[in-house]
């Protein structure tokens, strides 16, 4: 028999009790840093103590321990970027995202210059080739077409709307190459930097220089982000920039850096990437490449903040949207991933990554580490990523927000904090809310946000 949900009464009231044993005091400190964590839910919890000295005579002049909260434990937020994991940490994620695209698209902000605006630039999309028919979404106007009207081979007639759980799921999962889309996810990284380095060559054999003469009067920035097809594929979105440069410093570009000649060589150097990969008999490529220009005005144009709102949306997404999960998986669940959602096609590809990854069987692609990304279905690279000019960067955006709230703080101090030592002690004791504070949590924070 399925057993009914817990009441949430039932939840709820051991938590306040359990809080409540000592005094009063554990459970408004509780509630306090439920508040501080900003709606994170799934705090990492932290036992320690810390000291602050004065620097010349060394008085303790403020002194803190975990051991006075309560569970005597400290809350911190987890920061977590998947929005699957901890929708308000990932939001910070996005949010961060989104300024760094659009300070590298608009310029005058974060140390990037204001002439990038008129560079050439456009939003790039890789993907994968097929690897066996799968049915089909809507378009992205929302029009839903026949799926794959076929007189022979693998056939659907149906029109699947936004939604739909089939779509991306194969026609035919006996004839789907399973293994060249394992392969092609695990390689998806490499073939990114193969065709970075391929649209620098293009690019100087385009206008006649050498790479090193290319390489001295221009430089190529791009910011991208991996999505997950729901066929279970990843593709990229890049933001690709021209720049022009003398020494380290940006410029406006040469006269023969145009927006037709970014767009002509990115084409051209994606279709030249091959790499090889044995298991499959054929090299992995570049699928279909599609390339948008960038411009801040115009009918019909694509804006800088479309741009970085459009990055900033998948950088909080992973895996789990193509019908996989978000953890790593055992051996264990292998017999039973239907029972976590998993769809019959991540299933398989689940297996396959893990049948791929036996380093007995498949000695040499053990370097892949399949079976720890299985539940990535082979991806194991980063979801996003930058050059280094393009703008600024993910750690800097949070120490700015850091120094702020540090710089808050110190201005309630009854001291001089610029002549002090702080000594401290911190140790991992785990993470996340119990079923019972998760609920209580996410009371408080309904309440707060009414």
């Amino acid at each position: 028999m399925t057993e009914a949900p817990a009441q949430l009464g039932d939840l709820i009231g051991p938590v306040i009790r359990d809080l409540a044993r000592r005094s009063n005091h554990d459970v408004t400190r509780w509630l306090h840093q439920v508040d501080r964590l900003r709606g994170c839910t799934d705090p990492i919890r932290l036992t320690g103590e810390s000291a602050t000295l004065n620097g010349t005579t060394g008085e303790v002049l403020n002194a803190y321990t975990t051991h006075d909260e309560p569970h005597g434990q400290l809350l911190v937020r987890c920061g977590n970027r998947r929005a699957s994991r901890c929708p308000a940490c990932a939001e910070t994620y996005r949010q961060d995202t989104f300024h760094l695209i659009r300070a590298g698209l608009l310029g005058g902000d974060k140390g990037v210059p204001e002439i990038v605006r008129t560079h050439p630039r456009v939003l790039a999309t890789l993907t994968a080739p097929s690897f066996g028919p799968v049915h089909r979404g809507p378009d992205k106007d929302g029009t839903a077409n026949v799926c794959h009207a076929r007189r022979t081979g693998p056939s659907c007639f149906t029109r699947h709307h936004l939604g739909d759980p089939t779509i991306g799921q194969p026609l035919d999962a006996d004839s789907y190459d399973y293994t060249a889309h394992i392969l092609w996810n695990a390689h998806a990284a490499a073939l990114w930097h193969r065709f970075t380095v391929y649209l620098r060559q293009h690019l100087a054999a385009a206008t006649g220089l050498t790479r090193k003469e290319f390489a001295r009067v221009s430089r190529l920035s791009f910011a991208k982000v991996a999505e997950y097809q729901a066929r279970g594929v990843v593709h990229f979105h890049a933001v690709i920039r021209l720049d022009g440069r003398d020494g380290d410093t940006l410029t406006t570009p040469p006269t023969w850096a145009t927006l037709d000649l970014l767009t002509t060589t990115i084409h051209s150097a994606a279709q030249a990437v091959r790499l090889p990969a044995p298991q499959t008999g054929h090299p992995l490529t570049w699928g279909t490449i599609d390339v948008r220009p960038i411009q801040t005005a115009g009918p019909g144009t694509l804006s800088e903040a479309a741009v970085a709102g459009y990055i900033a949306k998948y950088a909080t997404k992973a895996a789990e949207t193509s019908g996989t999960l978000d953890r790593r998986v055992t051996h264990r669940d292998l017999t039973r991933l239907h029972t976590h959602g998993v769809t019959d096609h991540a299933a398989r590809l689940i297996r396959t990554a893990w049948d791929l990854g036996n380093p007995e069987t498949h000695p040499d692609l053990a370097p892949l580490r399949l079976r720890q990304w299985a539940h990535m279905l082979g991806f194991r690279g980063h979801f996003s990523t930058k050059s280094r000019a393009y703008s600024t960067t993910l750690t800097a955006l949070r120490r700015v927000r850091v120094e702020y709230r540090e710089a808050q703080e110190l201005q309630r101090l009854p001291y001089d904090p610029t002549s002090t030592l702080v000594l401290a002690h911190w140790k991992y004791a785990g993470q996340g809310f119990t079923p019972g504070e998760s609920a209580l949590a996410a009371t408080v924070n309904g309440e707060g946000r009414a």
